[in-house]
């Protein structure tokens, strides 16, 4: 059993490592900000600690951290990934100076192992997978801030002589998910049988199953024969089009809606490539997807059919009626 310090439980993938971390017995502690948003804990608020605090404050969080005294580090806080998380000085605020504030708290107490989390948004456009070496051209604001973190956290390691590491995330989806985003609205709307509106077929990602993303934070962590500052591709490596997507939601769900393509304006992060080179993943954690996208897609689809409140709730927030 470890005793694991976590932030950002409170968003999506955070709360399904939180829930993965509880089931394998280890001791949690969960740093959440005022006023946070409590649904993706509520079931399992018994079972963790939680501790109000903002990254930003430096004094008060060293004192956290310091009665805690982690022996593993999961750093998920985040702002600005979607379009209505648009503060700049937030996700400044969030994501560096926070950041920041924590790996210094932490390295006055000592760890084991400190998982910071990136995004495939540092590395920008390209037209193919890029490894880790790639020179980063982030594509927005809140992918320099993740780019800065990510820089940040690789010198501090190399400098301190500690094991933090970076992952650089790719598409997540899985349960969860906020009530927004593309996989969870196909879901919802394909229940009833309809599509959404949607963007052009050749719009492409790669989705990465959320519990396997677990198993990455998990190897990151426990694996002890790094290199020092690794920053890792967490991706499948395969990409998938907005076409198979939908064709994929239509099969499993029996939709007989036609796709009304281009019915949505795409968005400026919108794109033909985007895709992980995960090799340095597999190699140094040994690290592999278990889902594919069929697996992974049917899986969420059987969460939510399990959990009618659930259905309820991402209805509320995507203004569907009952």
């Amino acid at each position: 059993m470890k005793r694991v310090i976590l932030t950002g439980a409170t968003g999506f993938v955070g709360a399904n490592l939180t829930r993965r971390l509880l089931s394998e017995g280890h001791e949690l502690h969960l740093l959440v900000r005022r006023n946070y948003t409590a649904w993706r804990i509520e079931a399992i608020r018994a079972d963790v600690q939680l501790h109000e605090v903002e990254l930003s404050d430096a004094d008060i969080l060293t004192n956290v951290v310091k009665r805690v005294q982690p022996d593993w580090i999961f750093h998920l806080a985040a702002y600005g990934a979607y379009s209505s998380q648009a503060n700049l000085h937030r996700m400044i605020h969030t994501n560096i100076i926070g950041t920041v504030n924590l790996v210094e708290a932490c390295l006055k107490t000592g760890f084991e192992a400190f998982v910071n989390t990136g995004s495939s948004s540092e590395y920008g456009f390209k037209s193919y997978a890029p490894s880790e070496k790639d020179f980063l051209e982030p594509n927005s604001c809140y992918a320099v801030t993740k780019a800065s973190a990510t820089l940040f956290c690789r010198y501090m390691a190399l400098c301190r002589d500690v094991r933090l590491v970076t992952l650089r995330l790719y598409s997540v989806y899985g349960t969860f998910e906020e009530p927004t985003r593309l996989i969870p609205t196909l879901i919802i709307h394909g229940l009833r049988g309809e599509l959404p509106t949607l963007v052009n077929a050749n719009v492409a990602r790669d989705y990465v199953y959320v519990e396997d993303v677990n198993d990455a934070y998990l190897l990151a962590a426990s694996r002890v024969e790094q290199e020092i500052g690794s920053v890792y591709n967490i991706g499948t490596g395969r990409q998938t089009f907005m076409g198979e997507v939908v064709a994929t939601a239509r099969r499993k769900m029996k939709i007989t809606a036609e796709p009304l393509w281009g019915s949505m304006q795409n968005r400026n992060w919108d794109t033909a490539v985007w895709v992980a080179d995960n090799k340095a993943a597999q190699e140094s954690l040994g690290w592999k997807p278990r889902y594919d996208f069929d697996q992974g897609f049917e899986e969420t689809i059987n969460w939510f059919i399990a959990r009618p409140e659930m259905i309820q709730f991402y209805q509320r927030h995507r203004e569907l009626p009952a």
